[in-house]
């Protein structure tokens, strides 16, 4: 039986990503910063589907929980096959509206541990032939806009970068980038959704559920939603700055 390991397990994509994988038999290890939601969790798991469910609670802000991840993922008897990198957050203000050390933790969550904890999956990865890694980004990284769009594309990027390099070794790499999707981000940033469209939210198990096919199919970019699809082909094809008309809030878009 497979193992996979995902951070901000314990809501919106991250316990989505946790539900479908347990669905389909896979034993999980989930890591969060609150214990008691990842023990609940955990609990309920393990109760409705029948996997074992571990849990590590850790801070990816910090240098001690990165390395306690990091630790996991290195263990050869206790391999883990699949990796999802979830763990974010947003700010709800502009660029110089954020204090400069909320933006360091933004880089610390979103490229550090993102960059670390690929980089300790793969060797057991690539010696047992097989692995599958999930670096969750969002349409924002398509769309200039401060630091959280900015980190983001580094995600794109990287992971596309590091699935090239890997091409043959067994390991897939695939970047998720979704739109709106209803989870507690918003709510967490002090952000208001009244003036979001109804058409433009999407569930976390559709996110889930496109981002898994996608990695199956080998693919190293998964944007599930037609209007997202075309929205990032436009941002492509324009320069940037040209699509000044889409919201920031769009551009800010966090799932955890």
């Amino acid at each position: 039986m497979t193992t996979a390991l995902i951070t901000g397990a314990t809501a919106g994509i991250g316990a989505a990503f946790a539900r479908r994988l347990a669905k389909d038999g896979r034993d999980l290890v989930l890591v969060a910063r609150d214990t008691a939601r990842l023990e609940a969790a955990a609990t309920d798991l393990g109760e409705t589907y029948g996997v074992k469910v571990e849990t590590l609670t850790a801070d990816l802000a910090t240098e001690a929980g990165i390395a306690a991840v990091e630790e996991r993922l290195g263990e050869a008897e206790r391999p883990v096959d699949i990796l999802v990198n979830n763990a974010g957050f947003g700010h709800k203000g502009a660029f110089l509206a954020v204090p400069v050390e909320e933006e360091l933790t933004m880089v610390k969550v979103h490229v550090e541990a993102v960059l670390r904890l690929t980089t300790a999956a793969i060797p057991g990865m690539k010696a047992r032939g097989f692995g599958g890694i999930v670096n969750v980004a969002s349409v924002a990284a398509f769309l200039p806009r401060g630091t959280y769009g900015a980190s983001k594309a580094w995600v794109v990027s990287f992971t596309q970068g590091a699935a090239r390099d890997l091409a043959g070794s067994g390991v897939r790499l695939l970047a998720l980038c979704p739109g709106f999707t209803r989870t507690e981000f918003h709510e967490r940033a002090g952000m208001g959704t009244s003036n979001i469209p109804a058409w433009s939210w999407l569930s976390a198990e559709r996110v889930v559920d496109d981002a898994l096919r996608d990695l199956a199919r080998n693919r190293t970019l998964s944007v599930p939603g037609k209007r997202y699809q075309a929205l990032v082909t436009l941002a492509r094809l324009l320069p940037p700055g040209r699509l000044g008309g889409v919201s920031s809030k769009a551009a800010r878009t966090y799932r955890d």
